[in-house]
């Protein structure tokens, strides 16, 4: 009996302890829920106001941890935008701006002993030091030093505003501010110490410092009988706690439900169902501040009065930019006559430049001639030889007593048309050759490569073989320079020549094909010589570079000149089979 107690002793334990492990496991760490709460007073004062309140929402809703975050109006407002807390707790004024700009919406309001209604339980006390006689009412504070926190402060500002302006004072214009920032606590101590005349606290917040009779004296006191303080305002509702935009409603409800079922606390703190703050939005309609901002309408001295510093910099501004435009004036005409004489300097060179460049196009057509000179004198021998024999036998006939019209006749016109023939080569060769400006000419491409075989042929005592393989439409045209395109087509086919010497004249080949490469001219002539290794060709088209004895090197970079000046290209490659070369002159159609 006893070894079965113990067993059951032994198991009940092991249970036991089963038990707490899966429950310690089990455990969801708590979440926290975040009030944002301004700090009008210093850390330790605010924390003792709320601590009540966070004390009964951790004991009414277990599974949250809810803790506070100190700021002032603007730091809240930044937490809020970044979402940092999930409620705020905040004056009215402060309230009713987040409501508008943020999407506030208040859930419970602020109750305290001793207070009429949570309704009308908020207002402002002005105070002044004890021995202060000449003040005594809101009037009395023209011309004089008021401390306040700052103007985004409801109790500490706004709230006294509106009172001044219903009697007829502006405290911007007719008093002195002084912004001493948050705690209020800076408020009563500038007072204090004489760095300003009086000061706006909240209501209530006098009677909790010590001998306060005896330091500071209230400036205009209101009668209210059941408030239980001295007050110099209207007065207003209490402060709200609010959700947001994204607070989860579940949690609102369930917080607002708590606050309602808290009883008050030691400092009389309690909450109420949320109050009407139709007064606060009368209060901002009337100052068109905060939400209602838009009323402003601002005329040219209140914006004078209120900028004067930036119109007195807005107006120095525009004294030195007159004289620096004056300065910037002077100097752009004197640099525009430099300009002037630079661009006549530089007109003079680029004539200068095209004169040589023409000289240069010129050499290079007469290069051209003088290594065909021998050539084109061969050529020009045949007519002429043929004029000369036909003259000679006209007089062995007329001598012989054997000239009949007829013989007349054919060696007339034979005469005639090798006479026909040189002027021809002749004509041709000094169009080649003169001096002459660039043009542009509309020119179809077919005829000119055909002008110009002709050309190189006519030049020739035995011209190779020369096969045109044009594949565009004959119409198809060109915009440039027909004489230059004729020297680079010329230049071309003249090396291919001269690369095919070592061929027996009946195998020298040279073929010009016209194809259409996108927008396009492609002319391309191909040679049955020696070829060109690669490294050779990486350096063909530079200048002085030849690959002949007695070459200059200057031929195809003028070639390429040429090219890109009609905004083209020239390129040079080996084909895929057989030996020589293909180059190929690349130039823009014209439509």
């Amino acid at each position: 009996m006893t070894v079965f107690l113990s067993r059951c002793v032994g198991l009940c334990l092991t249970l036991g302890l089963l038990l707490g492990y899966v429950s310690d496991s089990l455990a969801v760490p708590l979440q926290d829920v975040r009030i944002g709460v301004l700090a009008y007073r210093d850390q330790d004062a605010t924390d003792a106001t709320w601590q009540s309140t966070i004390e009964h929402l951790n004991k009414a809703l277990p599974e949250y941890h809810f803790v506070l975050k100190q700021g002032d109006h603007q730091t809240l407002q930044h937490a809020i935008e970044n979402g940092d807390v999930d409620f705020i707790l905040t004056n009215p004024g402060h309230y009713v701006s987040l409501e508008t700009l943020l999407g506030a919406s208040r859930i419970a309001t602020l109750e305290q002993y001793g207070r009429p209604s949570a309704e009308n339980t908020l207002g402002t006390t002005v105070i002044a030091r004890a021995d202060r006689n000449d003040l005594s009412t809101l009037s009395d504070l023209k011309k004089q030093k008021l401390a306040t926190t700052s103007p985004e402060g409801f109790t500490s500002y706004q709230v006294i505003w509106r009172e001044l302006e219903a009697l007829g004072l502006k405290p911007d214009a007719d008093l002195q501010l002084l912004y001493t920032g948050l705690p209020m606590d800076n408020v009563w101590q500038a007072v204090e110490n004489g760095k300003a005349d009086a000061g706006a606290i909240r209501g209530c917040l006098l009677e909790t410092l010590p001998n306060w009779q005896e330091r500071f004296k209230v400036i205009s006191p209101q009668p209210t009988t059941t408030l239980g303080c001295a007050v110099s305002s209207r007065l207003y509702p209490n402060w709200p706690l609010a959700s947001l935009r994204y607070t989860n409603p579940g949690l609102a409800r369930a917080v607002a439900v708590a606050l309602l079922q808290m009883p008050p606390d030691k400092q009389g703190v309690s909450w109420a169902v949320p109050a009407d703050y139709q007064s606060v939005h009368e209060l901002f309609k009337e100052l068109k501040i905060g939400p209602y901002q838009y009323l402003r309408e601002p005329t040219l001295q209140h914006l004078a009065e209120r900028y004067w510093p930036v119109l007195a910099i807005a107006l120095l501004i525009l004294v030195g930019w007159v004289i620096y435009t004056v300065r910037v004036e002077y100097l752009i005409q004197k640099r525009t006559l430099l300009l002037q004489n630079a661009l006549k300097e530089g007109e003079a060179m680029r004539e200068r430049m095209q004169a040589s460049q023409e000289q240069a196009d010129h050499l290079s057509r007469l290069s051209i001639l003088g290594e065909l000179s021998a050539n084109l004198a061969h050529e020009l021998n045949q007519p002429l030889a043929g004029i000369i024999n036909y003259g000679q036998s006209l007089l062995r006939r007329q001598a012989n007593g054997r000239l009949d019209p007829n013989a007349l006749n054919q060696a007339a016109s034979e005469i005639v048309t090798q006479a026909e023939t040189a002027a021809g080569i002749l004509g041709r060769v000094r169009s080649f050759a003169r001096k002459r400006p660039p043009v542009r000419e509309h020119r179809p491409i077919i005829r000119l490569v055909q002008d110009s075989l002709d050309l190189f042929s006519n030049m020739l005592s035995t011209p190779p073989t020369i096969l045109l393989d044009a594949q565009l439409p004959p119409e198809t045209c060109i915009q440039a320079d027909p004489l230059q395109i004729q020297q680079v087509l010329l230049n071309l086919l003249k090396n291919g020549l001269d690369a095919m010497q070592d061929l027996p004249p009946e195998q020298r080949l040279l073929q010009v094909k016209v194809t259409m490469q996108d927008s396009l001219v492609s002319i391309s002539v191909r040679d049955w010589g020696h070829g060109l290794q690669n490294d050779t060709i990486q350096h063909v088209f530079d200048a002085f570079y030849t690959t002949k004895e007695n070459g200059l090197g200057l031929g195809l970079a003028i070639c390429v000149g040429i090219a890109e000046a009609h905004g083209g290209q020239l390129t040079a490659s080996t084909p895929e089979q057989g030996s020589g070369m293909i180059f190929t002159l690349l130039l823009p159609a014209h439509d």
